[in-house]
């Protein structure tokens, strides 16, 4: 445990973070939202000093098996093959690979079963892993929306298969709807997947009638709409359904493109809305799930919003 300089009787979470150079070296088209900036920006902001108490990781290499939690082998290896020697290959109009783009893959999916390793294991309480290419638009047999793999069901799994989690809670804040992520637990009751994000907006999946096996909570927000209607969603449907479900871990698809400076999306929430739903969200671990909540980066394309953001994020994150 980590303990605050002030006094050795005052706690603080134990907060680790997960990040690698070659996040920086997955290369997307000139004026592709999903750069490599985007790691640039929360790199400096998490250089302050207010982040000191940070336990700063390199991300390790994913045991390729763990791919196959989620997406099928001959997937895998199609998407393996499709990574270029040279220059850049599309996937799809949106999506597309660079040569180090695999291992940029491998390294974000290693880093969030490390992250489920370490909160199982008492190595921290919490765990922020700042990596790309995102996960969560990642179907089982489709890369797409700038995902190659989906590192939160991989996670999930891996909870699962490593560590005997028999219920894992993934709530998705992100603006886009994780449907990869609902396509992955359509019809799995172990996997709650709770996702607010706004509609009409790709990927067109989201609605609040899609619920799987009871499993699936989506709580879509309306264009234009703020703090308090994502709040409220937040209040009425994800919270009252992780309260039931009683996880054993939490992990949370955080992409922050739904605040108001960003360019993809018409939500308007800030960095103290992020906040908010990052508390309400470790009570829950804290009543339910031993404190366990690994956070994995989604989106978030202003860099000025997502760097703001993730601060807050994070310092919620270390303060408890």
């Amino acid at each position: 445990m980590a303990f605050g300089a002030a006094s050795p009787y005052i706690r603080t979470m134990a907060t680790r973070l997960y990040t690698h150079p070659v996040f920086l070296e997955h290369v997307t088209p000139p004026g592709h939202p999903e750069r490599p900036d985007r790691l640039r920006a929360i790199s400096r902001v998490l250089e302050d000093g207010a982040f000191d108490l940070l336990d700063r990781m390199e991300a390790p290499l994913a045991d390729e098996a763990t791919l196959l939690y989620a997406h099928p082998e001959n997937h895998v290896a199609a998407l393996r093959r499709a990574i270029p020697e040279t220059g850049l290959r599309a996937i799809d109009a949106d999506t597309s690979v660079s040569p180090k783009s695999w291992e940029a893959a491998l390294r974000a999916v290693g880093a969030a079963n490390a992250a489920v390793d370490d909160v199982f294991l008492g190595r921290a309480d919490n765990v922020f892993v700042a990596s790309r290419p995102p996960g969560h638009h990642a179907e089982k047999t489709t890369a797409m929306g700038f995902c190659l793999f989906n590192n939160a069901a991989i996670a999930a799994r891996h909870a699962q298969q490593r560590h005997g989690a028999e219920r894992i809670a993934i709530v998705d804040w992100d603006v886009h709807h994780g449907n990869g992520t609902q396509d992955i637990f359509w019809d799995d009751p172990s996997v709650l997947y709770c996702s607010t994000h706004q509609m009409p907006l790709y990927p067109g999946t989201g609605a609040r009638d899609e619920v799987g096996a009871g499993n699936i909570v989506n709580a879509p927000l309306s264009p234009r709409t703020g703090s308090e209607t994502f709040r409220d969603a937040f209040r009425t449907r994800v919270l009252p359904a992780i309260d039931r479900f009683s996880p054993d871990l939490i992990v949370i698809s955080a992409g922050f493109d739904a605040h108001h400076l960003d360019p993809l999306a018409q939500i308007n929430l800030d960095e103290d809305d992020f906040d908010w739903a990052t508390g309400q969200l470790m009570d829950r671990a804290a009543a339910t799930s031993a404190n366990r909540v690994v956070s994995l980066l989604e989106g978030g394309y202003d860099l000025e919003g997502l760097s703001s953001s993730v601060a807050a994020h994070v310092k919620r994150l270390i303060r408890g």
